[in-house]
């Protein structure tokens, strides 16, 4: 058997084989979040004619984060999935908290005015 022949019969295989947990389901939502924020970014920056981070991409980047460290950890224990995961949960965290103080700073001006 030559090699495209076995690895599509391997593709096939384990396409028949495939199995939707409710981990998978985790595993699904955090990817679909994780991947949407970028949609969110682009009709930002169209909207607004100029490169945007709104706050939305963030939210969709700490919970799409959580969702896959979730699934990596208890789902499938896989440490390549949880370390590709943790730094953009710990970035997107740090983005959310420099955001809350900004916003909190700028009420404390605003009331002193």
């Amino acid at each position: 058997m030559d090699f495209p022949q076995h690895e599509l019969n391997h593709i096939i295989q384990a396409l028949h084989n495939f199995e939707f947990t409710p981990w998978k389901m985790v595993g699904y939502l955090g990817s679909i979040m994780f991947t949407s924020r970028w949609f969110v970014q682009l009709y930002f920056t169209r909207k607004l004619k100029r490169v945007v981070m709104p706050l939305s991409f963030w939210w969709l980047s700490v919970v799409g984060s959580a969702l896959l460290l979730s699934y990596f950890i208890f789902g499938k224990n896989d440490s390549v999935g949880i370390l590709s995961n943790f730094f953009p949960a710990f970035v997107s965290i740090y983005n959310l908290v420099v955001h809350m103080r900004e916003v909190k700073r700028r009420s404390l001006v605003e009331s002193e005015v």
